[in-house]
C-alpha cells in the first residue's frame, strides 16, 4: 500500500529551467518566505560552529571564550538544526493551507530573535543567554498555530509537538546549566537530537518515496502504512526509553528494533536505483544513517561503544544529511529552477558524506587517529556548508526566476 506525500510535503512546483537568466527580476527577496532567511542563517551558524568549536578543543579558547562542548552541542541542534525545521514548516505550511506563513517585517522579526539568541550564546551571562535564546521557538510558532487553526486544516496540528519538544529541551538544558534543574545539560541536547530524529524519520518517510517515483523513473518504491507506524512507534518509543534511562533490557531492544525497521523501510524505497540522482541519493543515505544510529545506541547503552558515537551517526549523517539535502532541493524548486543536481550540489553531498564517515570513526578507531579524523571531519563538513552558502545565497537572496511567489 502507498501512502500519499501530501502531507509534510513542501512540494516542487514547476521550475524555470527554460528562464533567460538576462531576464531575472530586480530585488531583495530574502524575507519573502521562511525557507530563505532561514536556510541561509542556519548554513552560516553550521559553517562557522564546527571550526569555532574545534579551535576551542585544541586549546585556543580564548579567541572566542564563550565556545565548549556545550556550546556546541547546543548551536547544532538547537541553534542550526532548529532554524531548518522551521524554515521548512513555514514553507511547508504555507504549501499546505494556502494562507501566507510569515514574511518580510514579521519573519525578518523572527531571524532577529533567532539571530540574538547565536549571539547571546556565544558569550553572554548565562541568565541573558537563556532568556534571548529561549524566546524563538515560542515566536516562531505562533503564527504556525494560528494559520493552522485559520485554515481549518487541524490534522496537521500534531506536528507541531516536536518543535515544542524542541523548546522544552532547550528550557531544560538552560534550567541545568543555571543549576536550576538536576539534569545533565549534555542529556538534554542528546535528547534533542533523538526529537530531531523523529521528526527526520516522519518527514522522510512521507515524501522519500514520492520523490524517488517521480524523479527515478525506473524506481517502484513503496511505503506500507503498517511498517511506517511500526517504525515511528518504535523511534519513539526507543528515543523515550533512552531519555528516560529505562533498564538496557528494554531499552537496547527498542533501539535496536527500531534501527532496523528504518533499513527494512529504506529497503522497500529502492535506494539503489537513486545512484544517479544525487537529489535522492543523499536522502536516501541520510535515512539509513538513522537506523544505522539507533542500532548504534543500542550498542551504546550495551557499551559496545560511545554514546557519542551514535549521536553523531544520527546527527551528522542522518539529521545535517537529510537537511542539506532538504535545503538544496527547497533552494532550486522554490527560486523557480529546474529540479537536477550539478558539480556543486555532489560536492556538498558527497562532502557530508565524509563528514559523517570520519566522525564515527573517530569515536571507533584507536586514539592517535582521533585528532586526524576530527580535523578532516570538520573541514569536510565546513566544505559543505561553505559550498551551499556559494551556490545558493544568491538564489535565496534572488526573486524567484520564474516571476512566481515566494
Amino acid at each position: 500500500m502507498k501512502t500519499s506525500s501530501s502531507f509534510l510535503s513542501i512540494g516542487e512546483p514547476p521550475s524555470g529551467g527554460g528562464t533567460n537568466q538576462l531576464l531575472l527580476p530586480r530585488g531583495f527577496a530574502l524575507f519573502r518566505l521562511g525557507f530563505r532567511p532561514l536556510y541561509l542563517g542556519a548554513a552560516i551558524v553550521a559553517l562557522l560552529g564546527v571550526p569555532l568549536w574545534l579551535n576551542s578543543f585544541f586549546g585556543h579558547a580564548d579567541v572566542a571564550p564563550g565556545v565548549n562542548v556545550l556550546w556546541h552541542m547546543h548551536e547544532m541542534v538547537l541553534g542550526f538544526a532548529t532554524a531548518v525545521v522551521f524554515g521548512f514548516l513555514y514553507t511547508a505550511v504555507k504549501n499546505w493551507t494556502g494562507l501566507p506563513t510569515p514574511r518580510n517585517m514579521q519573519l525578518a522579526a523572527i531571524v532577529a530573535t533567532w539571530l540574538a539568541g547565536r549571539l547571546a550564546m556565544l558569550g553572554a551571562p548565562a541568565l541573558t543567554a537563556a532568556c534571548l535564546d529561549l524566546l524563538f521557538i515560542p515566536i516562531a510558532i505562533s503564527p504556525l498555530l494560528g494559520v493552522m487553526l485559520r485554515s481549518g486544516k487541524r490534522s496537521n496540528l500534531p506536528l507541531l509537538v516536536l518543535p515544542a519538544l524542541l523548546f522544552c529541551v532547550n528550557l531544560c538544558f538552560h534550567a541545568s546549566v543555571l543549576g536550576w534543574l538536576a539534569v545533565s545539560p549534555i542529556t538534554a541536547i542528546e535528547s534533542g537530537i533523538l526529537v530531531l530524529a523523529i521528526l527526520s524519520t516522519v518527514m522522510a518517510g512521507r515524501v522519500v518515496p514520492g520523490f524517488t517515483r517521480n524523479m527515478a523513473p525506473a524506481s517502484v518504491p513503496q511505503s506500507f502504512e503498517w511498517l511506517n507506524r511500526i517504525g515511528i512507534a518504535l523511534i519513539i518509543a526507543s528515543s523515550l526509553a533512552w531519555a528516560l534511562s529505562t533498564p538496557v533490557s528494554l531499552t537496547a531492544p527498542l533501539a535496536t528494533g527500531a534501527g532496523l525497521i528504518q533499513l527494512s523501510r529504506l529497503a522497500y524505497w529502492q535506494p539503489e536505483k537513486t545512484v544517479r540522482y544525487p537529489l535522492l541519493w543523499i536522502l536516501h543515505l541520510a535515512f539509513g544513517w538513522i537506523g544505522l544510529g539507533y542500532i548504534l545506541l543500542a550498542l551504546s547503552v550495551w557499551g559496545v561503544c560511545s554514546t557519542s558515537t551514535a549521536m553523531h551517526a544520527i546527527a551528522v549523517g542522518g539529521m545535517s544529511s537529510l537537511i542539506l539535502g532538504m535545503m538544496t532541493r527547497t533552494s532550486i524548486g522554490h527560486t523557480g529552477r529546474p529540479m537536477r543536481a550539478e558539480h556543486n550540489e555532489r560536492l556538498i553531498f558527497l562532502s557530508i558524506q565524509g563528514a559523517a564517515v570520519t566522525r564515527v570513526l573517530a569515536n571507533i578507531l584507536p586514539f592517535e587517529a582521533r585528532v586526524p579524523l576530527l580535523i578532516v571531519a570538520g573541514c569536510l563538513w565546513s566544505l559543505a556548508f561553505l559550498v551551499f552558502i556559494v551556490r545558493f545565497a544568491p538564489f535565496l537572496c534572488q526573486p524567484r526566476i520564474d516571476h512566481r511567489e515566494g
